[in-house]
């Protein structure tokens, strides 16, 4: 069986007039998959062109949006029709296989946690996405979702993170990392301590303490970390990018001469633009959950929104949600056995 996908059309700073010409994207790229284009009717419809009629697309209907500056607790209380309310419905009744959304943060992690329910053995959600390295890419958890953890808080993010990468890349033993300000043992604080303690007991293919250029260098498959510092260095580098990329603007147009030197650099220019280009790696998986929850950036374009839809697309055809499921299951199992003996 191949994947559904509900897409909560409403969500995010453009709406309709970016997630529709993504899912249009994503299906001319994944023939096999099918969506469901979750929201008013009336203003996804005019967006469809010659797609309304495609098999593969589902429009349901819902009457409500979660602005973007909402309050998460309102937007789970008052809004039990909003398209995003109505896209994780869909999950948890088996009607799609993941979601997807560039709506109100908070109030996508509140009402997937309402909804759709913890996996047994985890305490929090954590948010996971990719960001580019010198050797390809890294994993980092959680990006914001949990302000404050415990080090046991740390190591579910680990062995959540390692059982991700080992759906999504094919890899046995993935590499997990620390995010701290030293490499060594002694470094950081007392959660973060503890935290490294536990990991190197757990089994996982630990490397220890990697430091924040670490992540770019490609020092480990899973860097962990709160949410806290994860959203902090996910910015910083989002900010990062954009200053270097203005730099570049501002040197190529100082004059004539730079401005030709720019068109002989034009190839290589835009091979570096590709490969630091943020919206390829857009799409956050909520892990932790009952089911597949997708958070795309809010000013995604439809580059982007697409990117984010194919995550949660990979993420179901190579049953994260189940290896999460399995691992965490072995791990309460292995407690019994031990508890028995």
């Amino acid at each position: 069986m191949t994947s559904c996908i509900a897409i909560d059309c409403m969500g995010g700073d453009h709406g309709p007039s970016v997630t529709v010409p993504a899912a249009l994207r994503f299906l001319a790229d994944h023939p096999g998959a099918s969506l469901m284009l979750v929201g008013r009717e009336e203003a996804i419809r005019p967006h469809l062109g010659n797609a309304a009629g495609d098999a593969r697309l589902r429009l349901v209907s819902a009457s409500e949006v979660v602005e973007m500056d909402e309050s998460p607790a309102l937007a789970l209380r008052n809004k039990k029709d909003s398209s995003m309310r109505v896209a994780i419905n869909l999950v948890k009744d088996g009607q799609a296989q993941a979601c997807v959304s560039a709506g109100n943060t908070g109030a996508l992690m509140a009402i997937s946690r309402f909804v759709l329910k913890m996996l047994p053995g985890i305490d929090r959600p954590a948010i996971c996405a990719p960001l580019p390295t010198l050797r390809g890419h890294t994993h980092v958890l959680d990006l914001g979702a949990n302000i404050d953890c415990t080090p046991e808080h740390l190591l579910q993010f680990g062995l959540m993170g390692a059982s991700l990468v080992s759906a999504l890349e094919h890899v046995d033993r993935p590499t997990v990392g620390l995010l701290n300000i030293g490499e060594e043992d002694i470094k950081g604080n007392e959660v973060v301590k503890r935290a490294g303690e536990l990991l190197r007991q757990s089994g996982l293919n630990f490397v220890g303490n990697v430091e924040g250029d670490g992540i770019y260098k490609g020092d480990a498959d899973i860097v962990v970390c709160d949410g806290f510092v994860g959203n902090v260095a996910l910015k910083t580098s989002e900010g990062l990018a954009q200053m270097l990329a203005s730099f570049l603007r501002q040197e190529f147009k100082r004059n004539l001469l730079t401005r030709l030197a720019a068109l002989v650099a034009l190839p290589v220019l835009s091979r570096f633009k590709k490969r630091v280009d943020h919206r390829r790696y857009n799409g956050a998986i909520l892990l932790g959950l009952k089911g597949i929850s997708v958070k795309s950036h809010g000013s995604a374009d439809s580059f982007a929104f697409a990117n984010a839809i194919a995550r949660a697309w990979d993420a179901a055809e190579n049953g994260v949600l189940e290896r999460i499921a399995e691992r965490f299951a072995g791990i309460a199992g292995q407690g019994t056995r031990e508890e028995a003996a």
